[in-house]
């Protein structure tokens, strides 16, 4: 097979051994690689009943089948194992020079075993691979720690590490690449502390081999051009995502008090403009990214003086928004702390919020919080528990364990507060202002999720891509955000689409929004790079099979319809503000429509055995109680 590395490397952390497998061609045509790979090895690997931070756990981190390819945003790893966050299916993605770097050389996958009793690192310079001594990075931040290993193994290596909410066990600690770059949901950093596996630091010289040398690089130059020409790539080029805020807040999605309402006055404080015009050094893209989202930022001077990588979408609306603050230069200096702590700042800024909503219900006191008033809005708190979770101190022990376990422990009715799904915080998405969101965030086989499907379709104008995607007859509904009509169809074409997607190694923008590449594009290109002869029809039916495994493993774990639920503030409480005013998420009608698109039981949510043998997972079955 071409366009691989064709090796996977497995780390036995308990022994200090490592192992070097070439990659089964077989499994990579029924999972691809990256998500799909991850999602039938770990299957296979961990049973029900393991507990996610023991030696019994499996991490994964896997390239997709055109990561370090030419095609436009081919930059993205994938990040797998058992969540400590969620106690399922744990998955997450980053984009960056790491993931290529691994496949330069030589490996398209690295899977840890076991657990250590000492810190160590990974280090990979070609052939050489080998496990060492990490005990003087240990208690290092990410920051230092990718220092001191370029000044050991060479400036040109990249360096994937956890911070010390990783080593502390922090239920969503993140995963860094090169630097800044997050794989930050399900609370994997956990999973490579309790592993004591500090850094995988990687050094590649080799070449990926193409399938069609002779006509790769003017399909290339195609897809560029195409990148290129649409019109919304300049914006993007320009703001990253920062500018969502000033979107979500136009049409009421902007989490805001913890997600009481999806619009904040504050809103133009921490737009985009504000960052550009105030903070804005330079934008950088990643290997092959032609839109650049990643953005360089400065504040000069003060209590919040940082210089590094800026914040994406989600930061401004979980520090920001969401916590009732509207101080720009907190929202920035919070997620570059994040960044060096290695902490998911969706999860984080989610569990300060439903404290602070707690605080200000008068269920929890100075006393709970060792003396931190939360007021809303209180941005010097915000980045000082920010610290506090990451070192697990005072208050910040309990917050590290996600707003979820954090409301079972104190009780009071904060449980009503908890903005979850599976135990993970939801992300800046208001769901009663675009309904699709909220379907997509209880079916996400991570827990509240909007990535999973990343169900765009319906935000703003994308009337010709449905149209083209779905049928005519499908419209005006499914395009109309706060109708409910179609959204299942949709959030379970996307999740097919979109898992396939994490499988290739490709970003999500340029292939869900703005809609420039789809099926044909993938195929075609997995073709001339990988020389594999798959159909629309065989990525859209690996899609499924994906997801439907990823629900496997869920059910084994007691997952259901019950626990495809949202929040009942935003089942059963109108918005009280902006332009989703009055709305509810109909949750259960969408599940309805959502349940017999995919060919899973509409009272137990569990897949009939149909489906299981349409999608060739018997033998994964086998042993599962699932409804004929």
């Amino acid at each position: 097979m071409k366009g691989v590395a064709g090796t996977i490397l497995w780390a036995d952390m308990t022994n200090r051994g490592i192992e070097k497998k070439p990659i089964d061609e077989e499994l990579v045509k029924k999972y691809l690689l990256g998500a799909g790979f991850l999602s039938k090895v770990i299957y296979d690997m961990v049973p029900p009943g393991t507990d996610p931070l023991s030696s019994e756990n499996v991490l994964g981190i896997a390239t997709g089948l055109l990561t370090a390819s030419m095609f436009p945003q081919a930059s993205r790893h994938v990040v797998a194992a058992l969540s400590p966050l969620t106690d399922v299916w744990g998955e997450s993605h980053a984009a960056g020079f790491w993931g290529p770097e691994l496949k330069f050389a030589g490996y398209d996958a690295v899977m840890f075993t076991g657990a250590s009793e000492k810190p160590l690192y990974l280090n990979i310079a070609d052939d050489n691979v080998e496990l060492l001594d990490a005990e003087g990075l240990w208690g290092k931040d990410v920051f230092e720690t990718d220092d001191i290993l370029r000044e050991r193994h060479g400036k040109e290596c990249r360096t994937l590490a956890i911070g010390q909410a990783g080593e502390n066990l922090v239920r969503f600690a993140a995963i860094m690449n090169d630097r800044d770059r997050a794989s930050a949901r399900s609370g994997l950093g956990a999973v490579m502390g309790s592993k004591k596996i500090k850094a995988i630091c990687v050094r590649g010289t080799g070449k990926i081999e193409v399938a069609d040398e002779k006509n790769y690089l003017s399909h290339m130059d195609e897809f560029y051009r195409r990148m290129l020409a649409n019109p919304f790539t300049p914006g993007r080029a320009k703001y990253g995502t920062t500018s969502l805020v000033e979107l979500m807040q136009h049409i009421g999605r902007l989490p805001s008090y913890n997600m009481k309402q999806g619009v904040f006055e504050g809103y133009e404080k921490i737009s985009g403009d504000a960052i550009n015009a105030q903070y804005f050094v330079k934008p950088r893209a990643d290997f092959s990214c032609l839109q650049r989202c990643a953005r360089y930022t400065k504040v000069s001077s003060g209590p919040y003086a940082y210089e590094g990588g800026a914040p994406e979408f989600e930061t401004q609306s979980s520090m920001g928004s969401r916590c009732g603050s509207d101080n720009l230069e907190s929202v920035l200096y919070g997620h570059h702390l994040s960044n060096q702590y290695g902490m998911d700042t969706i999860s984080l800024g989610g569990t300060i919020s439903w404290a602070m909503e707690c605080w200000d219900e008068g269920l929890i006191t100075a006393e709970d919080t060792g003396g931190l008033e939360l007021n809303w809005g209180n941005h010097e708190v915000i980045v000082k528990l920010t610290k506090m979770i990451a070192a697990r101190e005072g208050f910040g022990d309990l917050l590290a364990e996600g707003s979820f376990r954090a409301a079972q422990k104190i009780g009071r009715g904060t449980e009503k507060f908890v903005m979850h799904v599976k135990k993970q915080e939801f992300a800046g998405q208001e769901p009663r202002a675009q309904k699709s969101m909220g379907l997509a965030a209880a079916t996400a086989a991570r827990g509240a999720d909007h990535l999973y499907a990343f169900p765009v379709l319906d935000e703003a104008g994308f009337d010709e891509d449905i149209k083209k995607r779905f049928g005519e007859e499908y419209l005006p509904e499914m395009a109309d955000r706060l109708n409910p009509t179609y959204k299942g169809i949709m959030v379970k074409e996307c999740e097919d689409y979109m898992v396939m997607i994490e499988s290739v190694g490709l970003c999500k923008y340029g292939t869900q929004i703005p809609p420039e590449f789809f099926y044909d594009d993938i195929a075609l290109t997995l073709k001339i790079h990988n020389g594999l002869d798959l159909t629309r029809d065989d990525l859209q039916l690996i899609g499924e099979r994906i997801v439907n495994l990823n629900r496997l493993f869920n059910v084994r774990l007691g997952i259901s319809r019950k626990d495809d639920q949202i929040p009942k503030r935003l089942t059963d409480e109108p918005a009280p503000l902006g332009p989703p005013k009055g709305q509810v998420v109909e949750l259960n009608q969408m599940l309805d429509e959502y349940y017999e698109q995919r060919g899973w039981d509409l009272e137990t949510g569990l897949p009939f055995m149909e489906t299981i043998r349409r999608v060739g997972l018997e033998e994964e079955a086998k042993g599962i109680a699932l409804p004929q």
